[in-house]
């Protein structure tokens, strides 16, 4: 009888000493990178395939805001840019009868000046020559100082359209609502056949298969914890049941907080704590707010008597 007194009073002591471990260096609640989508123009929503749920893939239309405004915009534009390059002058035919003459008048110049050496003429008509050559030099100039003056005008013209043209076109553009990341579908805000401003809420967006923990630690577990540090992760689904994952330290606070009222620390008597993320892979199970815990900051300590032998 004395045996076995003795045999449970040891069982008694281990489960006690048993209990006292805790099974986590720290705690907190899982979380994804949460993305909402804004409308980024006004108009009825013609098409919207969204649904609370859906996975999607990055860069995926999935609904369509009314364009007919825009569009019949963008082919103003253009019939106006096609009006300005019809204005554009044909330089080289417009000052061809001016060139003509003023050839004419060289050749004229070059006459009277041999004539005139020559004894043949007056040098009065050599004057005359020189005069209408400068007299038709002049308006040739002043004939293409006027047309670039013109074309260089309805150039400007031409590329303002053309930045007008690209801002409808990139309004065109933002009709198109589009996924900016893949992930699922959290929330959705509004419905087919709605009409949304710029700015408003369509949908809430998230990475549901790279989360991560947000734990809470003390000031004295920050020695043992760094940036990319291999840890264990355990998703808590309540009466025991827990489910590991292969964590990674991916970030740690540089500055203390209020222990949220929620979270259980290593020391229960610490009043500041600080935040750190660890990310996981997950396989479908983890669920975004669901609680966690943390094991691998406290290194292990030697068993007694290792390395006397």
């Amino acid at each position: 009888m004395k045996k076995i007194y003795v045999l449970a009073g040891v069982a008694l002591m281990m489960t006690a000493c048993g209990n006292n471990e805790k099974e986590y260096d720290a705690t907190g609640t899982f979380e994804a990178t949460e993305t909402t989508v804004f409308a980024e123009q006004s108009g009825a929503l013609l098409s919207f395939d969204v649904n609370e749920g859906d996975k999607m893939e990055a860069a995926r239309e999935v609904g369509l805001i009314d364009t007919t405004q825009t569009w019949l915009k963008i082919q103003q534009m253009d019939a106006t840019k096609a009006v300005y390059q019809s204005q554009k002058p044909d330089m080289e035919r417009q000052i061809a009868a001016t060139r003509q003459q003023l050839a004419k008048a060289r050749q004229d110049e070059q006459r009277y000046r041999e004539l005139v050496a020559d004894g043949a003429a007056p040098s009065k008509m050599l004057d005359d020559a020189t005069s209408q050559v400068k007299v038709l030099q002049k308006q040739l100039d002043a004939q293409i100082s006027s047309l670039n003056t013109s074309t260089q005008a309805l150039d400007k013209q031409t590329a303002a359209a053309d930045v007008q043209k690209a801002q409808l076109q990139d309004m065109l553009r933002k009709c198109h609502i589009m996924t900016p990341t893949k992930g699922t579908v959290l929330e959705k805000y509004v419905e087919r056949g709605e009409f949304v401003s710029v700015g408003k809420p369509l949908f809430k967006i998230a990475d549901t298969e790279s989360m991560h923990l947000r734990a809470y630690v003390t000031s004295a577990q920050l020695q043992n914890i760094k940036i990319g540090q291999q840890v264990k992760v355990f998703a808590d689904y309540g009466d025991g049941q827990r489910k590991e994952y292969a964590g990674t330290i991916s970030w740690i606070s540089s500055r203390s907080e209020f222990t949220p009222k929620t979270i259980l620390t290593d020391d229960e008597r610490a009043d500041l704590v600080y935040a750190v993320k660890v990310a996981i892979r997950n396989d479908g199970f983890v669920k975004i707010g669901m609680y966690g815990e943390l094991k691998g900051l406290t290194p292990d300590p030697s068993p007694k008597g290792e390395g006397s032998k």
